[in-house]
């Protein structure tokens, strides 16, 4: 790029600010100094590496948060100074010992390199340096503070150091406790020029026999060092200077240590120090609500969605929508004063800059830029008293200095092109400059006051007109961008809104040509159809909306169909297969009941029993007939909650409701109540029974065995409880665990599925205080995992 033009470009597009903004967003000073030097890149293949880098980096905040750069400093610096000899000072070797542990930290926030793209080789080349971190931190506590085991031989000193020193505070203690501390003019020990001192007062100087090392202001108080502390004071001193001459070695250690690993330090700092540039520009995009536009390309134009220009407040900023270039590689801006025309050319540049930078721009996604040589812009007044420019002169000395620089892959950005002389003459050279550029292949856009810019836009194809919108009732500026229109300058009409007299404006009226006329009346005709095409377009966007938003309710409401559909075809299943269940066992029943009889023909009582036997099995296939075909009522009954008609007594026939078998109670104990079911007495929760009108027929010959098989047809030794509640899963497993246990299992499985181990988490809870279990456990390898639990069951009823 023309340094000239592009320092002028910077400092009129705004682009210095918004380098200010990418700054504050970085963490570390080397991020911060080499964002200061950030320009536009020219080159398509870097700004698409660039962009990719940002978006990746946008992508990883989601994810994971902000990266760890808390803390790192520039190290720089310090390996030069400890690569030409130099040992380094403890807060140089502390900042080296900090960027060693944010490299680990960027390693550990990395994870796998699978997810992070084109930042994979960044990350990469960071090399963690555990021993020279832990050495330097185990040495050095504080920018003033070496540890005392940093070297045996400081350990020692200091050791010896403290016993000094304790020494020396016992024996000044004899002059601050004991009868000469009437001498004193406190009763303290302090130091002077390194020096334990007692403060004597002025009157008893004498009467202290020592070194005098210093006095008070006042010189009511003389710092005097005692003779019998005087040798114990010239070895504590021996002793410090021991200590720094330990220390500079231990500095001159350390500082070996880090040039042998400089070559490594420098990498790791130099990939901090880009990285943060990445994501400096990441979380400058989330403060802008910025998107990645789409770069170069075979078609050259610019679109832009929904802009926004950055510096202004989100909240206020009216978006605009342009689209130019390739066959309209020209775009002329009218409209009023204040109308937004500047801003809008601002915007242009801008975006162009900020995205050759890497950065995203505020719009939609879909937006799309060129990739520029140059991005050209004079924009504002820049007259000049000094050089004795006019704002005319001035203009055209920035064009003079564009025509130079301006190629085929240029930007070239125009503020009130020609304004500042003689309309006419001014109108004729703006076409001319603008036809020029257009030839030499650029893209360019002016803003203007001119008809002859607005006529000059519509009769050439290749030419965009774009007009700035103004409410004429409010005098205030829309700040929307209509392109295809040309605007007025709405002079009339805001001077008379302003209170200038209708006789002024009508003589002004008539002063102008009827061509001119006549093209404002078009052009307010048009503003009118545009208006008009405007609202209608709004009103089919909101309809549009409201349609979509109806269509996504009603699509929500029929997936809940659905949903609640396939649940009640799975709980129909289930009542099917426990009709099967109950057919199969009526006829195990059957058979049992046959094989009985045929062994027991030949006895005295075989006919009695041959009736029974058949109106058994009369009854059992009556029951089996009904669940089969009553088998929705059958659900309906199950929710509601039924209520004994009397209290239950001793030899009443009833129901165990949940099995479907019929027994006779034996007792009744509180909620509870024993049931005999054929050859097992059991206990059975009272709510669970249902009063029978006929009496129950006990088959005492029926073989144990032949009854569990029985029960056992109907219960299964698992029951799946997937997509269900806690409490819901809870309360069939209530019912199950009741079930199998009449059943006669000692272990069932309760399938809950693996999910996020909620439902399991919630069973478990459950399972540890129900008396009826005697352990439980996850399923092993085989048996379903942890989707599983195995419950091992006592035999015993609630």
């Amino acid at each position: 790029m023309n340094e000239n033009a592009f320092v002028r470009a910077v400092k009129t597009l705004e682009f210095d600010k918004i380098r200010e903004m990418l700054i504050h967003s970085a963490r570390t000073e080397g991020a911060k100094e080499k964002l200061s030097a950030i320009v536009p890149s020219a080159d398509e293949v870097v700004v698409k590496r660039l962009q990719s880098e940002t978006s990746k980096a946008k992508e990883l905040i989601v994810l994971k948060g902000s990266a760890p750069f808390g803390g790192a400093r520039d190290i720089s610096e310090a390996l030069d100074r400890a690569q030409r000899g130099a040992s380094l000072s403890p807060k140089q070797l502390l900042s080296v010992a900090s960027t060693l542990r944010i490299v680990a930290s960027l390693n550990k926030y990395a994870g796998g390199r699978e997810s992070l793209g084109c930042l994979a080789e960044y990350f990469g080349m960071l090399q963690e340096n555990p021993f020279l971190e832990k050495k330097i931190s185990a040495a050095i506590m504080s920018e003033d503070i070496i540890a005392d085991d940093a070297s045996d031989n400081l350990y020692k000193i200091r050791r010896e150091m403290r016993k000094t020193e304790n020494g020396i505070k016992d024996t000044l203690a004899k002059y601050t406790n004991g009868s000469q501390s009437k001498y004193l003019q406190e009763n303290i020990v302090t130091i002077r020029s390194g020096r334990y001192v007692v403060p004597v007062k002025a009157e008893y100087k004498n009467e202290v026999k020592g070194l005098l090392h210093d006095t008070s202001a006042s010189g009511a108080t003389f710092f005097i060092e005692p003779l019998a502390v005087l040798e114990a004071n010239n070895k504590l001193r021996e002793l410090k200077s021991a200590e720094e001459d330990e220390i500079e070695k231990i500095l001159v250690l350390l500082t070996e240590e880090v040039v042998r690993f400089a070559l490594q330090l420098t990498m790791d700092c130099r990939v901090i120090t880009d990285l943060d540039c990445i994501f400096a520009r990441a979380e400058l995009s989330f403060k802008l609500d910025a998107s990645e536009p789409i770069l170069g390309g075979m078609k050259r134009r610019i679109k832009l969605l929904r802009a926004r220009h950055p510096l202004l407040p989100k909240e206020s900023a009216v978006p605009i929508s342009l689209e130019f270039g390739d066959a309209q590689s020209t775009m002329i801006i009218t409209g009023p004063n204040t109308g937004g025309k500047t801003v809008t050319l601002k915007t242009i540049g801008l975006f162009a800059m900020m995205a050759q930078c890497g950065l995203h721009i505020p719009c939609d996604y879909g937006s799309c830029l060129p990739i520029f040589s140059n991005i050209l812009a004079d924009i504002g007044d820049e007259q000049s008293i000094e050089q004795s420019l006019s704002t005319f002169s001035a203009h055209m000395v920035n064009v003079v200095e564009i025509l130079k620089s301006v190629d085929e892959d240029s930007l070239v950005l125009f503020d009130e092109l020609g304004a500042g002389t003689d309309p006419v003459e001014g109108a004729a050279l703006a076409i001319a400059i603008l036809e020029r550029i257009k030839a030499l292949g650029a893209i360019s856009a002016a803003t203007t006051h001119y008809s002859e810019l607005k006529l000059y836009a519509i009769e050439h194809d290749d030419v965009l007109n774009a007009s700035c919108e103004f409410d004429v009732e409010t005098l205030k500026p829309t700040y929307r961008l209509i392109t295809g229109l040309p605007g007025k300058s709405n002079a009339f009409a805001i001077s008379s809104r302003l209170g200038i007299s209708d006789e002024i404006i009508s003589r002004a009226t008539e002063l102008l040509k009827d061509e001119n006329v006549k093209f404002e009346t078009v052009l307010s005709r048009l503003e009118e159809q545009e208006n008009s095409l405007e609202k209608e377009r709004e009103a089919v966007k909101k309809a549009k909306a409201e349609a979509e938003k109806m269509l996504a309710e009603a699509t929500e409401k029929a997936r809940g169909i659905e949903e609640r559909t396939e649940k009640e075809i799975a709980r129909a299943r289930e009542q099917a297969n426990a009709i099967l269940a109950s057919a199969r066992a009526s006829s195990d029943f059957i058979f049992d009941t046959v094989n009985q009889l045929q062994k027991e023909k030949d006895k005295a009582d075989a006919k009695e029993r041959l009736e029974q036997s058949r109106a058994a099995v009369r009854s059992e296939l009556r029951r089996a007939d009904g669940l089969i075909y009553d088998a929705s009522a059958e659900k309906d009954k199950e929710d509601e909650e039924y209520v004994l008609p009397r209290p239950l007594q001793k030899g009443d026939p009833v129901l165990i409701y949940d099995i479907k078998k019929k027994g006779t109670v034996i007792s009744v104990e509180g909620k509870n109540a024993v049931v005999q079911a054929g050859i097992i007495k059991t206990k059975v929760k009272i709510k669970n029974l249902r009063l029978l009108d006929e009496p129950v027929v006990v088959e005492e010959s029926v073989s144990k065995n032949a009854h569990v098989g029985d029960l056992r047809a109907g219960v299964k030794n698992e029951i799946d409880l997937r997509g269900e509640t806690g409490d819901d899963a809870w309360f069939m497993v209530d019912r199950y665990l009741d079930s199998a246990i009449t059943a006669g299992y000692q272990s069932v499985r309760l399938i809950h599925g693996k999910g996020t181990g909620a439902l399991r988490a919630a069973l478990w809870r459950y399972l540890r205080s129900d008396k009826r279990i005697s352990s439980f456990r996850s399923g092993r390898y085989g048996e379903g995992d942890t989707g599983v639990t195995v419950v091992e069951l006592t035999g015993k009823h609630k």
